[in-house]
């Protein structure tokens, strides 16, 4: 059997409508991890004072938040008016707009520095997008991004997916089948998918680290709450099947139990290119 044909447009319509749901939840616990790559992710991009920078699919507006701090100039979008708000009350004085990454709102080469942190996973159509990102970036500005690692590094993620597993779980129905979760976690896929859009001086680096928790029920209800394809996954199934899934979830994160704490591996991929000089 094949694997189930990807929908590009339903996909995207199901991330848009699970974000408007998931702001605040993911606000409470999974911005906790994301957040931390966020002065990576703008040094890759060689954000500093006077630098015009895009932060794409902004969320809460962590990484618009730093780079202001950095003296930057800081507009950041995101495709769910849920998160836009958020950003906005968090962040008074930023500039926080609701659009869709495929089609910005923005003039070609508008911008010295555009960063996505973890946004190209949930996106139906990657490189379509890229080439978006590319067009608005001036000549020489850089492009940098981040995405999960495999899910064996990136154990949070993992542990969900093995609980899945061990329960004997099917795919629920009415879940948009999209790209690969852990396609740039790959770093051939990722260099490729900068390269195939004409960035140069690419490069791609792993970064690594531990996210404590205080409980079992912290990290389940963190990545229910705050998460859309991972959550779909659990909550549309019956409930004696996401019965048999915590149960096997509670097993598996007792491995990574430290006292009182839990302490996950966190692993992401960083990958970062340079517009190359007009031509002519």
């Amino acid at each position: 059997m094949g694997k189930p044909e990807i929908d590009p447009d339903a996909f995207n319509a199901f991330e848009a409508t699970g974000w408007e749901e998931k702001a605040h939840g993911y606000d409470r616990f999974l911005g906790r991890i994301t957040s931390r790559l966020v002065d990576p992710l703008l040094d890759a991009a060689g954000v500093q004072a006077g630098t015009r920078t895009l932060d794409l699919a902004s969320g809460p507006g962590y990484a618009a938040a730093h780079a202001a701090d950095r003296g930057a100039s800081v507009v950041g979008v995101d495709g769910a008016a849920a998160m836009v708000s958020l950003a906005g009350g968090l962040h008074p004085g930023l500039e926080f707009r609701r659009a869709d990454v495929h089609r910005l709102p923005f003039d070609d080469a508008s911008f010295d520095a555009v960063v996505g942190n973890f946004l190209i996973l949930h996106l139906g159509r990657p490189e379509e997008a890229v080439r978006e990102f590319v067009r608005v970036l001036r000549p020489n500005a850089m492009l940098a991004l981040t995405a999960w690692d495999l899910p064996e590094n990136a154990r949070f993620l993992g542990l969900v997916l093995d609980a899945v597993a061990e329960a004997g779980a099917s795919p629920p129905e009415g879940i948009p089948t999209g790209p690969d979760f852990f396609r740039f976690s790959v770093d051939a896929e990722f260099e490729a998918l900068l390269r195939e859009q004409g960035l140069e001086d690419r490069t791609v680096r792993t970064i690594a680290f531990t996210h404590r928790a205080g409980s079992a029920d912290e990290v389940w209800e963190g990545m229910l709450d705050g998460t859309v394809r991972t959550s779909a996954m659990i909550l549309r199934q019956p409930q004696e099947t996401q019965r048999r899934i915590r149960e096997q979830f509670d097993r598996l994160i007792d491995g990574y139990r430290r006292r009182d704490a839990i302490e996950l591996p966190v692993s992401v991929k960083l990958a970062a290119g340079r517009k190359p000089p007009w031509v002519g």
